[in-house]
């Protein structure tokens, strides 16, 4: 089954400018380059901040939970009772350690990869079925994959994603938000930007 319209788009990153650049942030660092992002008036509410913007009649609403990543899922059930929102209105944008740096994809459920932030609002939403549009940032070739993740994305990284994978995936989110979730899933699946 998959979402007939994302009402709810939730940014999984870590709250704090010393997490600004890290691997972990790369959702919030996507959402400041959306079109409109300037045109988002935020209020600090439901443990976190949120916004709202019509889109074709319908009112979207956008989360940057601030309970940190392993506790996202608290911000997120919090904003979906106040709206009454179903899960499968629900999109997670976040990082992805089993997909290759320089590329993204939406998909609906399936497993958590091991994110803390996922597991958090599978724990909170009482199911793992709403949407993802995953950013790639690879495995590390050592066993320290928290430290990885809160590592900073290095000059040649950062350059990558402002210049091909933030503006597809720019494209491709502006597509899902006025087309719908179907509109992009199959489409961009994985989409390697490098």
């Amino acid at each position: 089954m998959t979402s007939p319209m994302i009402k709810l788009y939730a940014f999984l990153g870590n709250y704090g400018s010393e997490f600004s650049k890290n691997r972990h942030n790369v959702a919030w660092q996507f959402l400041e380059t959306l079109p409109f992002y300037g045109e988002l008036t935020w209020t600090r509410k439901f443990k976190g901040l949120y916004a709202s913007r019509e889109i074709g009649g319908d009112r979207i609403f956008f989360v940057k939970p601030e309970t940190y990543m392993n506790s996202s899922g608290e911000s997120i059930i919090e904003l979906v009772r106040f709206f009454r929102l179903e899960p499968q209105e629900v999109m997670a944008i976040h990082d992805e350690l089993e997909m290759p740096f320089g590329a993204f994809g939406f998909k609906f459920s399936g497993g958590l990869g091991g994110h803390n932030g996922l597991r958090s609002m599978e724990k909170h939403l009482g199911t793992r079925d709403f949407a993802r549009l995953r950013f790639g940032i690879g495995r590390p070739e050592h066993p320290d994959v928290a430290g990885y993740v809160l590592s900073d994305f290095t000059q040649a990284e950062r350059e990558i994603l402002d210049t091909a994978v933030f503006p597809q995936a720019g494209q491709a989110f502006m597509e899902c938000l006025e087309q719908g979730f179907e509109s992009v899933v199959d489409k961009y699946k994985k989409k390697i930007c490098i």
